[in-house]
């Protein structure tokens, strides 16, 4: 019974948040700044379960991917869930902070001998992540979002759509030329 009870109040909550936002879109200031404040306490502890070793970046991730949310609201359709929209700027605004703090954690580290022979195994998926994220970098945002939305993220193409103003084809079409184009920089072609 108190999944079920769980499960109303997150329904409540994804109402209530997507309420507030209408009005603000409406031109309520009000209703905009409760909605601010309500999206940042969530917002908060996901980037706190996510941040868990980093707790000092949360504040500042938190305003990156509220000026997200700001910038991208005439994006928001009222049909969708509004938990899925924020949760997707959100990821894009993780992703990119994790990469950023990956390359510069790596640009600091001191290279000892003895390091790499032990370390090998486990850097393998964070240099993949490096290396990918560099050639993401390559491609135009019309073929890099849709990659990192649908391919990474795991969102839908129709999700990909909402959030990034491309129609449904245009993200099938930058995917398809975005994975073409990785193909050839991965074998040290341009595209």
């Amino acid at each position: 019974m108190e999944r079920i009870t769980g499960q109303a109040q997150l329904e409540a909550r994804e109402r209530e948040l997507q309420q507030l936002l209408l009005r603000a879109m409406d031109g309520d200031a009000q209703a905009y700044q409760v909605f601010l404040t309500a999206l940042g306490g969530h917002l908060r502890g996901f980037l706190r379960r996510r941040l868990a070793r980093r707790p000092e970046e949360v504040e500042d991730l938190l305003q990156e991917v509220l000026l997200a949310v700001h910038n991208a609201r005439h994006t928001y359709r009222p049909e969708q869930p509004l938990t899925a929209w924020v949760q997707a700027i959100a990821r894009y605004k993780l992703f990119d902070h994790l990469r950023h703090y990956a390359r510069r954690e790596a640009l600091q580290q001191p290279l000892e001998e003895g390091d790499d022979l032990f370390a090998a195994e486990l850097a393998e998926p964070a240099q993949a992540s490096r290396d990918l994220g560099r050639l993401l970098e390559h491609l135009p945002e019309r073929q890099r979002l849709p990659i990192i939305h649908v391919k990474l993220e795991g969102l839908s193409v129709e999700e990909t759509s909402r959030l990034t103003g491309m129609s449904g084809s245009a993200v099938k079409v930058g995917i398809h030329r975005g994975l073409k184009a990785l193909a050839k920089l991965i074998r040290g072609k341009h595209p």
